[in-house]
């Protein structure tokens, strides 16, 4: 008999797990999608175009609060957990809500879902969101590019929007972002590269992105999302660590994956960390990767308009995600307050409206910073508010995405931009390694 299975997830590797091993796999029937982490997705239809000719009328996604009643009328079997940047007690948690209601807890190592690609693959993860994926793939493709090689982006999936228009997006200009009806999270991690001059490449089924990109690669680089697993076989594996948030590394799901399955650790913010923090990650992940190579970065933090901070009293916006699910207490806007000398702060608690003052109660650790939270419109008008509403002079965003260019706000907004700065040539070498090899393939 066929298992029933539920797919626990965000829009993200739900999605990768049904196409690449559930999909046309007689053995199971995939009953349900739940829904986490990211808002207004309940309810939404992974569509016909996308389910196959086994699911001609598609699969609901339902609000994972609901799974405990959803294993017992669905007369589920299995529950898989396909979402990332949970703590191993979140992890441990929703097994036993599984279990206690009849159903075994899968978990699904990542080779097991891996594209393999004609094209060499350089994959950079993390431990968690927020450790800095996008700005290490930054550093990697402009490193590349200036040695001789053409590289194409892969993003993690992020498709918030209709699923059956967003199978395969292919992103070289900003006005893709617009075309593609793109969120503030989607537009924090697409912008950069789009700006750097970079083919980028996101959506729903990535058997058909991987081919299409492989078209115009010579190297085809994986900008993981949250803390995941890549989702196509890695030729060379990076895995970025946060010392800000030193023990996660080991205790964060899969982001202890990624570590383990790592080719090369980098660990930045080397320059926010204490020597404590630096030294404890250090120890952890030589405990748990003995044979990767570790390399050490500083996140260099710059500001397009300095005077707007110095002496000012400033609100500061952080990536949502970031600071959200992935609990950081700052981010790169504080940093950038204090390095420039803002007088004082706003706290943006106290001025969130509608959706934001939702996400402040969900995630109580928030403190004074602003998460860039639209994931719809409604949510877009909900931040412009909240930041029209506060008592400051201006605007720090360090959201990648150019706010100014999304919300009409009444006060001036500084830009902060953060990039990759390795210490020694340890980690430029690697990249160059890599890429020598790949030339001699191609001569030969």
């Amino acid at each position: 008999m066929k298992k029933r299975v539920i797919i626990l997830g965000a829009a993200g590797r739900d999605y990768h797990l049904f196409n690449t091993i559930f999909r046309d796999n007689q053995d199971y029937e995939v009953v349900a999608f739940t829904t986490a982490q990211i808002p207004f997705l309940t309810g939404r239809i992974y569509p016909k175009e996308l389910s196959g000719k086994r699911y001609p009328k598609g699969i609901k996604s339902y609000d994972e609060s609901e799974l405990p009643s959803l294993i017992k009328r669905l007369k589920a079997d299995a529950c898989v957990l396909a979402y990332s940047d949970l703590s191993s007690d979140a992890v441990l948690t929703k097994a036993s809500i599984v279990n206690a209601n009849g159903a075994d807890f899968l978990l699904i190592a990542p080779e097991r879902a891996y594209l393999k690609s004609s094209k060499p693959v350089i994959a950079i993860c993390a431990v968690r969101t927020g450790s800095g994926k996008t700005q290490t793939t930054r550093y990697v493709s402009s490193l590349l590019k200036r040695l001789g090689l053409k590289a194409v982006i892969i993003r993690h999936p992020m498709p918030y929007g209709i699923l059956k228009d967003q199978i395969v997006q292919r992103y070289t200009t900003l006005k893709d972002l617009d075309k593609y009806k793109c969120t503030i999270e989607e537009r924090e991690d697409y912008e950069p590269h789009i700006r750097n001059g970079f083919v980028l490449y996101a959506g729903v089924d990535y058997e058909k992105i991987l081919r299409a990109a492989e078209k115009e690669a010579d190297v085809v680089i994986w900008d993981g999302g949250n803390n995941d697993a890549p989702f196509i076989k890695p030729d060379l594996m990076i895995t970025v660590a946060d010392p800000l948030r030193a023990g996660n590394e080991l205790n964060y799901y899969p982001g202890a994956i990624c570590a383990r399955l790592a080719d090369v650790l980098l660990l930045n913010k080397v320059n926010s960390a204490t020597k404590e923090q630096i030294e404890r990650v250090i120890e952890n992940l030589n405990g748990i990767n003995p044979s990767a190579k570790m390399f050490s970065a500083d996140s260099v933090v710059k500001v397009d308009n300095p005077k707007l901070i110095t002496g000012k009293k400033v609100l500061i916006v952080e990536d949502g995600p970031s600071i959200t699910h992935g609990g950081m207490l700052f981010g790169a806007g504080t940093i950038a307050a204090r390095e420039y000398g803002a007088a004082g702060y706003a706290d943006a608690k106290q001025y969130a409206v509608g959706t934001l003052k939702e996400t402040f109660a969900k995630y109580p650790h928030l403190g004074m910073e602003l998460p860039a939270m639209g994931y719809s419109p409604k949510q877009i008008k909900d931040l412009e508010a909240t930041i029209n509403r506060a008592d400051a002079d201006s605007v720090v965003s360090a959201t990648p995405t150019i706010l100014r260019n999304l919300i009409n706000s009444n006060k001036p907004i500084a830009q902060v931009y953060y990039d990759l700065a390795p210490k020694g040539e340890g980690f430029d070498n690697v990249i160059k390694s890599f890429a020598a090899k790949l030339k001699r393939k191609k001569k030969q």
